[in-house]
């Protein structure tokens, strides 16, 4: 019977048991395997427009580029790392220590990647030897189930269970429910509110948050370079990403010439009007955002709330009032509308960035367009989030790129913040568990003087 989730979890614990104790070499060519058919140009070139095709979000171009990279970025960040058996030693603490599979997870996939995520999630789980059944979201299940496809395809070319990846074919929220309940183990990318349905199930689990990307400009930035990276990152999949920008925070000498920049680059200055006209028809309860604008094009957006705009225009920005509720231009709009802030005391604007992130997107990511290396340490030191990412297109570095050190994920942990369990980029290394062997060492016993002799010269014994 198709889609039983008990029998699915036999199948794919079966499979798990195959390659449990598969040797490093046999388990990097599985992945690499996966890899190589998902890198395929006919393979991203259909799995990118499907996706478009059955969800209405992106831009088809985008994906498929983003299928490759993603893919590529997740194997290269996997190369020379062990995951099979003795991963570290330490004589002189006669520690060694040993890597395990979790066993079977659930990858609950949201419709902004539906196949890129697979991407990611696929070759992370693969390489720690773990079974995977996925969940796609309803509006892009065709495409996940086609991805998994593939995945599946390759699995068998090189005589590995195909087992190891299974997709739900036919979603609902009550599969998904029980797939994670019956699962060893769970990862969802997706909204906040997924993050409770998800523990609700009881297992352990990696979850995200919401994504609400301040971009902080000073005056020490090349003007005309952060235009275009922060047009770049705003454009890229019409804002699909949660990594894309939702305001710029501009110092006040650099203002106009900054707002200048980025009207060549695209963007078109909505006024008061028209902020007012876009607001009613993107939130037309005043709470809750129309999906229907969710990663569609500037145009679109803006001919559907009544505006009449350049058919140039690349991204629309409205000017920041207010932090909040009463202002939801200031949290996450999940499409090419850019908030501008201005300031002109960067310690009142972290105050700022702080209100704004306490109201949408805490523990996720922050950008500046900075040469003054103070102001990025004091950014990282004020802001709740697990990544700060300088002087680049934030959609194209902060889930990994090839011009940062950031791994490579269509999985943002976003820490306590946001209810996740770790703040980092989901990958390989989050989907181990592992076992310590551990050896008599030297006796070696500290003295209280040399574990508190600073306090103890201080303030004696008292």
């Amino acid at each position: 019977m198709e889609d039983n989730i008990q029998n699915m979890y036999q199948r794919a614990r079966k499979a798990f048991h195959t390659v449990e104790y598969w040797p490093q070499e046999k388990v990097d060519e599985m992945v690499q395997a996966v890899a190589w058919e998902l890198l395929k140009e006919d393979v991203r070139h259909k799995l990118g427009h499907m996706a478009v095709d059955e969800s209405g979000i992106g831009v088809a171009e985008d994906k498929v580029n983003k299928i490759k990279n993603k893919t590529l970025g997740t194997l290269w960040d996997q190369k020379n790392i062990k995951t099979c058996g003795l991963i570290e030693e330490n004589m002189a603490l006669g520690i060694r220590k040993f890597a395990k599979p979790i066993g079977v997870i659930a990858n609950v996939v949201p419709c902004t990647n539906p196949e890129s995520t697979i991407c990611c999630l696929t070759l992370s789980t693969l390489k720690t030897r773990n079974a995977q059944i996925v969940s796609p979201h309803p509006r892009t299940q065709k495409t996940t189930y086609e991805t998994v496809v593939h995945v599946r395809k390759a699995l068998e070319k090189i005589g590995a269970p195909a087992d190891l990846v299974q997709c739900i074919k036919q979603t609902s929220h009550a599969k998904t429910s029980e797939l994670m309940a019956n699962c060893d183990f769970a990862v969802a990318t997706g909204g906040a509110a997924l993050v409770k349905v998800v523990y609700k199930a009881g297992k352990p689990a990696h979850t995200v948050g919401a994504g609400n990307v301040v971009s902080i400009v000073d005056e020490t930035a090349d003007i005309p370079s952060a235009a275009h990276k922060i047009k770049l990152s705003k454009i890229a999949n019409n804002s699909a990403s949660c990594s894309s920008e939702n305001a710029v925070a501009l110092y006040e000498s650099i203002y106009n010439d900054m707002l200048d920049a980025l009207k060549l680059e695209g963007g078109y200055l909505c006024t008061t009007a028209e902020r007012e006209k876009l607001r009613q028809y993107m939130w037309p309860d005043g709470k809750h955002l129309n999906s229907d604008i969710v990663a569609r094009p500037a145009t679109f957006i803006a001919e559907n709330a009544g505006l009449s705009i350049p058919k140039n225009t690349k991204f629309l920005m409205v000017i920041g009032e207010k932090v909040g509720p009463e202002d939801r231009f200031s949290g996450e709009k999940i499409s090419p509308v850019l908030t501008v802030w201005k300031w002109t005391d960067f310690d009142e604007m972290l105050d700022r960035l702080e209100n704004i992130l306490a109201f949408s997107g805490e523990g996720h990511s922050v950008s500046i367009h900075s040469e003054n290396d103070e102001r990025r340490v004091k950014l990282t030191l004020r802001a709740n989030v697990g990544r700060v990412v300088c002087n680049m297109p934030h959609a194209h570095a902060n889930s990994g790129g090839w011009n940062t050190g950031l791994p490579a994920t269509d999985t943002l942990g976003c820490g306590s913040w946001a209810g996740n369990i770790v703040s980092e980029n989901i990958n390989w290394s989050h989907f181990l568990n592992y076992t310590l062997l551990s050896i008599p060492k030297e006796e070696y016993i500290p003295s209280e003087e040399e574990l508190c002799g600073d306090y103890l010269k201080k303030w004696d014994r008292a």
